[in-house]
Formats: C-alpha cells, sequence, structure tokens
C-alpha cells in the first residue's frame, strides 16, 4: 500500500451530499467539512468565551475537517437510511471502523499516530462539538435551499432543528440564537 492518504483525502470534493434531495446547489464533503471545522471552531470559542468551557477550539476544527474522510471510501449514506434501525446503524458503524483503518494504513507509518486520533477522535467534548456542528451544517444547508425556494429541503429543514434544538448544548443555543438568522438573509441584507 503506498501513502495515498492525502490523495484520497483530496477525492473529499468528488463525494456528493444530499444524493436523494433535489439540490439548487449541490454540496460536497469537501465543503460540508470546511463549514463544519469553522462551525465546530466557532462553538468551541462560544463554549469557552461565553460559558466558561475549555474545549480545545483548534482540535475541535482540524477534528471536524476529517469528520466524514472515510466517506471517500463509503460514500455519503443518506441519513433516512444510516439510522433506519439499530442493525444498519452498526453495522455502518463497522464499515466506518474499515475505512478509518484503511484510511490510516495510507500514510506513512510514522504519521499514522498523529492523524489516528483525528479520525478515531476520543475526546467527549471535542466530539459533542463536532457532532453539534456537523448537524448544524446540515440545517444551514437547508436553511439556504429553503431561500433559493427549494421546498424539497422543508422537512429536512424542521427535522434537522428538532434535532438541534435537542441537544441541549449552550454553545449552539447561543449560535442559533444570535448567528443563524443571517444565513436566511440575501447578500443585500447582510450588508
Amino acid at each position: 500500500m503506498g501513502n495515498h492518504f492525502f490523495a484520497y483525502i483530496s477525492r473529499m470534493r468528488c463525494v456528493k451530499r444530499w444524493a436523494l434531495m433535489r439540490n439548487t446547489e449541490q454540496e460536497n464533503i469537501s465543503e460540508h467539512s470546511h463549514m463544519v471545522a469553522v462551525l465546530a471552531h466557532a462553538l468551541a470559542v462560544i463554549e469557552n468565551r461565553v460559558y466558561g468551557g475549555s474545549v480545545d477550539a483548534d482540535r475541535a476544527a482540524v477534528v471536524a475537517l476529517y469528520h466524514d474522510a472515510t466517506e471517500i471510501l463509503t460514500g455519503d449514506m443518506p441519513t433516512p437510511i444510516k439510522y433506519y434501525n439499530p442493525e444498519i446503524k452498526d453495522a455502518y458503524r463497522k464499515v466506518e471502523t474499515v475505512a478509518e483503518e484503511k484510511l490510516l494504513s495510507m500514510l506513512p507509518r510514522e504519521l499514522q499516530s498523529d492523524y489516528a486520533p483525528l479520525l478515531k477522535n476520543e475526546d467527549r467534548q471535542v466530539k459533542e462539538i463536532v457532532k453539534a456542528a456537523d448537524k448544524l451544517s446540515a440545517y444551514i444547508k437547508c436553511v439556504e435551499e429553503l431561500k433559493a425556494g427549494n421546498l424539497e429541503f422543508k422537512r429536512a429543514a424542521e427535522q434537522t432543528r428538532a434535532a438541534l434544538d435537542a441537544m441541549r448544548l449552550p454553545a449552539l443555543d447561543y449560535f442559533l440564537a444570535n448567528c443563524m438568522d443571517s444565513f436566511s438573509k440575501t447578500l443585500d441584507e447582510l450588508d
């Protein structure tokens, strides 16, 4: 096996998201991961500055950059299928674990220990922040699609917002209350 890790990572731009939905603007996992990194960093900073937390914001951003890296090998499975029942969810987790190991094996051996914690994040706080940022990114996508008149995303927006509210994460609630409204505005309205 060659050292193909970074070549595979560059292919994140080839994996499309929201495959079962009509999109006004296509999104790939590279674009999504960038936004999740921006949001994870923001949520960690909010947690630390507003709520006295101690989340490593830089680490949250980097973990977020790699949070969907396994989808280079597995593809993006639609959420309704991925979480349809416990057996499918468990099987998909096993597939993701195999994909993580395969990606790590594509790195030079001396780099693997540096990337393993990014692909297999075990930090509870960072995991919670990245999960919230991932869901928030999906919600932003829904809001942007609705803003463009695409009602295909109406139910997804409602379900995703309910999932965000159910997380009961103060930094996330802060972001939703103070920053989310901007995503439904036009460029002229942002001025």
